[in-house]
């Protein structure tokens, strides 16, 4: 999978390490050993940095705007160090004012260290799980709050585990065909406002606004609350955007992809994913065909590519001149054309073999 790197400008300010740390989801147990003063410090980079090489006196790439952190090995060296070289080493490190230091196992560093970052005003903070743990939980939860964001007007529904999302200018009919998907057993995930957050390595995941969570705007109806109408099956929180769907009204004369051979993107946080422009015009049913969108990706995402598969059928029986027939490509029907079959045509002389006489009653 390719790996896509977030857009410059696109990371957000930063968070507090006291706003971090008092999130329930953190799901560490800590202590505050010293830097009180330091908790309003921000941290912008999303990954911890061990800070083992800092000790030492080799400084290079050290980051502190990252979290750093103190494990066995760490304090077990700093420990083996004599008085004046662990003092050295301690004021060294927190020279740098690092955003945070966690100490991790449980295991009280030495005072040297304590007083360093207590005169440093750095937040030294003690945690009972292992390095390896805490990082996880540390990393999850800055991916969280550190992720980059936009807004995309639209809606995103979740359709046979696809995440599509139905552009389109206002009042084009994005909430009404989305209404008919939920109706159809879909989930309903974001109207009009999708939060979308990037999430490495290249995914784009969508969720509602917070005040229009389970919401949806119908005109000529209003406000509906899609959980309370059709339950909790028919909504969804958060899901991945697979692919984006832009509707548009039928032009006269406009050029749309019939065959699908080539793949159309919209760049969304720097990730391309995939686009299809279907124009509405009377008779076409667009959830229906949304939903066959859905399916389609589902096929290429399992390696099936039906259009390249149809080309590269032709190609080979044009090259190898094979005498299997191929199939009938019609002209391109009118914007008006009826696909119902023509009306079956009574021969005027008399009833046609298989063909009775309605009675009067019939008639």
């Amino acid at each position: 999978m390719t790996v896509y790197d977030p857009p410059p400008g696109s990371l957000p300010q930063g968070v507090e390490v006291r706003q971090l740390f008092a999130n329930a989801e953190l799901g560490l147990h800590w202590e505050l050993l010293t830097g009180e003063g330091g908790l309003t410090r921000k941290i912008t980079h999303s990954r911890i940095q061990k800070s083992g090489l800092a000790l030492v006196g080799h400084m290079h790439g050290f980051v502190p705007s990252r979290i750093q952190i103190l494990g066995e090995t760490e304090l077990s060296f700093l420990e083996g160090l004599s008085p004046e070289t662990q003092h050295e080493a301690a004021q060294r490190f927190f020279a740098e004012a690092p955003s945070c230091v966690i100490v991790s196992r449980g295991v009280r560093p030495p005072e040297v260290l304590i007083e360093a970052a207590r005169r440093a005003d750095t937040p030294l903070i003690l945690v009972r799980e292992k390095s390896s743990v805490a990082i996880t939980a540390v990393h999850t939860l800055l991916d969280e709050h550190l992720a980059p964001r936009c807004r995309i007007h639209g809606v995103l529904v979740d359709i046979f585990e696809v995440g599509v999302l139905i552009c389109g200018q206002s009042g084009i009919g994005k909430s009404e065909t989305s209404l008919e998907l939920v109706m159809r057993g879909h989930r309903l995930v974001a109207d009009d406002v999708v939060e979308c957050d990037y999430r490495p390595p290249g995914m784009i995941f969508g969720e509602p606004a917070n005040p229009l969570r389970h919401f949806m705007e119908v005109r000529g109806l209003g406000i509906l609350n899609i959980k309370d109408l059709y339950g909790v099956t028919a909504v969804r929180d958060r899901k991945r955007i697979d692919l984006i769907v832009d509707l548009e009204l039928w032009k006269e004369g406009a050029e749309y992809d019939r065959i699908g051979v080539e793949d159309e993107h919209r760049d969304v946080l720097g990730v391309p994913i995939r686009k299809v422009t279907l124009p509405i015009q009377p008779g076409r049913n667009m959830s229906s065909i949304i939903e066959i969108a859905a399916r389609a990706e589902l096929l290429r995402r399992a390696g099936h590519h039906p259009a390249r598969e149809f080309v590269d059928q032709i190609e080979r029986a044009t090259m190898h001149g094979s005498r299997t027939p191929l199939p009938k490509i019609r002209p391109p029907r009118s914007p008006n054309e009826s696909s119902a079959p023509p009306p079956v045509r009574l021969n005027p002389a008399g009833p046609q073999p298989g063909l009775q006489k309605p009675t009067e009653e019939e008639s």
